[in-house]
């Protein structure tokens, strides 16, 4: 069904482009909010900072997601055997969970201890999927 993804020499490579862009969309944007969440550039205001980054944070998402479930199609059994590949979607999935956790107790408005170790541990989480994903071509 998703032969066209492999059979055709520029399907792959500009889906890879697409998945990139929604990277970069997704962690530039998310990058600048938790270091303000963290306590760098406290001249900006924070609920204006959050309602920009966060909506271009999750339209990168949703390029990126896209672009992943489309190349993951293309060679299923080949990425789940791929050892960097399941740790990064256990990685994604965590870094989905600690979001979640962080905004459902309300992170962005109490910016305390916990909301500021949440931000660091997000800003981990995304380094090592970042590192996975470049490691799916090498292991």
């Amino acid at each position: 069904m998703f032969s066209w993804i492999t059979g055709h020499p520029w399907a792959y490579p500009a889906l890879e482009v697409v998945h990139l862009v929604g990277i970069a969309l997704l962690l530039g944007n998310l990058v600048l909010l938790e270091l303000r969440v963290l306590g760098v550039a406290k001249a900006l205001p924070l609920p204006a900072l959050a309602r920009a980054a966060l909506a271009v944070a999750l339209c990168g998402f949703g390029l990126a997601a896209g672009s992943g479930l489309l190349m993951f199609a293309s060679q299923p059994l080949e990425l789940l055997a791929n050892r960097a590949f399941t740790i990064k979607m256990g990685l994604l999935m965590l870094a989905g969970t600690n979001a979640a956790m962080f905004h459902a107790r309300g992170g962005l408005q109490k910016l305390d201890t916990t909301a500021r170790l949440q931000t660091a541990l997000s800003l981990g989480i995304w380094l090592a999927v970042l590192t996975c994903g470049r490691f799916i071509a090498y292991v």
